[in-house]
């Protein structure tokens, strides 16, 4: 059978930015083995519907607009950026599906941030703005090891990495982060330096919902770690379609 993941598109308004960022999702998830179902940002949402319908999983990839931060009860400061309203629209329904039917979910950058508003968490409006300036956590997509990371004991992260005493390096384009988790998710990497927030994951055994505020699918062809996130990704989207899986008609 063959195993879909919805990405939504970045943004309803960049296409520049969809066309540079969306390819690089698309290619990490079929280099783990699975299809891709674009969701387009301007579908009604009953379309938006049938199309999850035939998914496995989901994928909320970053974005250059920012969540409007009236959604967690705080004023907004100036180094905010504008919200996307068609991006967050769409972002909800797929939060909903994955969460009503448990369908495996994996959050990326922005797309981190906005499971944990959606779970009632907060954010850091501006890294800078709120003090955070030990680490440069935006120094440009060529660079593949902007800092390391510190793995909690136990999380899903931490059984995919490498299994050396090498630091975990990863990459870093945000200028936002998560302050306060949302509701049952746990904090599961952090900066050492400056103590940010860099992965969640739900308290779940049985449901993967993993948050990273790095972008993994930019180092898939130099980081074992960032294929083996992928590679587990797919592989429990996989095991929820056989589970789910309609039966076949037998007929008679």
């Amino acid at each position: 059978m063959s195993f879909r993941i919805a990405i939504p598109e970045p943004t309803s308004s960049d296409t520049a930015y969809n066309a540079r960022s969306l390819p690089q999702y698309i290619a990490a998830v079929q280099s783990a083995g699975a299809t891709v179902t674009v969701i387009p940002l301007h579908e009604r949402p009953d379309r938006v519907a049938r199309l999850l319908a035939a998914v496995h999983g989901v994928v909320l990839p970053g974005s250059r607009f920012d969540i409007d931060p009236q959604i967690y009860g705080a004023a907004r400061i100036a180094p905010c950026n504008d919200p996307d309203p068609a991006r967050a629209a769409v972002d909800e329904l797929l939060l909903q599906d994955a969460f009503n039917l448990r369908k495996p979910l994996l959050g990326i950058c922005g797309g981190m941030q906005a499971l944990n508003v959606w779970r009632g968490g907060s954010l850091i409006q501006d890294m800078i703005h709120h003090g955070r300036t030990a680490v440069n956590h935006s120094p440009g997509r060529g660079i593949h090891e902007a800092h390391h990371v510190c793995l909690a004991p136990g999380s899903r992260l931490e059984a995919l990495a490498p299994s050396t005493f090498a630091p975990v390096m990863v990459n870093s384009s945000h200028h936002q982060a998560v302050l306060a988790p949302g509701d049952n998710l746990r904090v599961t990497a952090v900066c050492p330096e400056d103590d940010t927030i860099e992965a969640i994951e739900l308290n779940s055994p049985d449901h993967f919902v993993v948050g990273v505020q790095w972008h993994p699918e930019r180092t898939i062809a130099v980081s074992a770690f960032s294929r083996a996130i992928f590679a587990a990704f797919v592989h429990q989207s996989e095991s929820w379609a056989r589970i789910h899986a309609q039966p076949t008609a037998v007929s008679s």
